[in-house]
């Protein structure tokens, strides 16, 4: 199995990225995010998730481990594939997807093109629980925070605290960051950093 492919970026087009690795080129489905990371003629890394089938070997690439394992997560939930998956992930990062899934935003997945109310709430229903444990344990593939300018049903402020309780954090250990910060203008996913900068200091 391809665990990652490392070269340079030889191709670039809407989706796709090809690697050259000592005079191969290796064709790589990728998503919208990671596409923006790459650059033609720059040496890239990208890590690498397959799918193999009776008439088909495609290989799914990626900047982040992150964004991998989110990629395999999707997958792994009834009625969506590959194409739906990258779908959902060309529209969020794995940081705004850890949320919305966490937050129960279908809003959040249905932006992607192919994704109806029906598959969000699947997603979010399967992957709540996975989601927050790995992310509870800081598995080294997830994001160390849920993050994104997600706000359904709530204020950014509201979406950060159950990001960061998600993480372990209690009331009392957020709200005196919180008091220290102007979160008015600030997105769910820049309180999360905030609060989080603070912590490790």
């Amino acid at each position: 199995m391809f665990y990652h492919i490392e070269g340079k970026v030889a191709e670039l087009e809407p989706g796709l990225a090809v690697i050259d690795c000592g005079g191969v080129g290796y064709g790589l489905n990728v998503t919208a995010n990671t596409l923006a990371g790459l650059r033609l003629g720059e040496r890239a890394k990208l890590y690498v998730s397959e799918s193999i089938g009776e008439t088909n070997f495609d290989l799914f690439g990626f900047l982040e481990k992150s964004e991998r394992r989110f990629f395999e997560m999707l997958i792994s939930v009834s009625g969506i594939g590959p194409k739906a998956a990258m779908s959902i992930l060309s529209h969020n990062t794995p940081e705004g997807l850890a949320l919305a899934i966490i937050s129960g935003n279908e809003k959040a997945l249905t932006v992607a093109p192919g994704i109806g109310k029906k598959i969000a709430q699947r997603v979010i229903l399967e992957l709540k629980d996975k989601v927050s444990k790995e992310m509870s344990s800081s598995g080294p593939e997830l994001p160390s925070f849920t993050a994104a300018p997600v706000q359904a049903g709530g204020s950014a402020v509201n979406d950060a605290l159950a990001g960061l309780a998600v993480l372990g954090y209690s009331s009392a250990e957020i709200a005196p960051v919180l008091k220290k910060l102007d979160t008015q203008d600030m997105t769910a996913e820049q309180i999360i950093k905030a609060v989080l900068k603070q912590m490790v200091k």
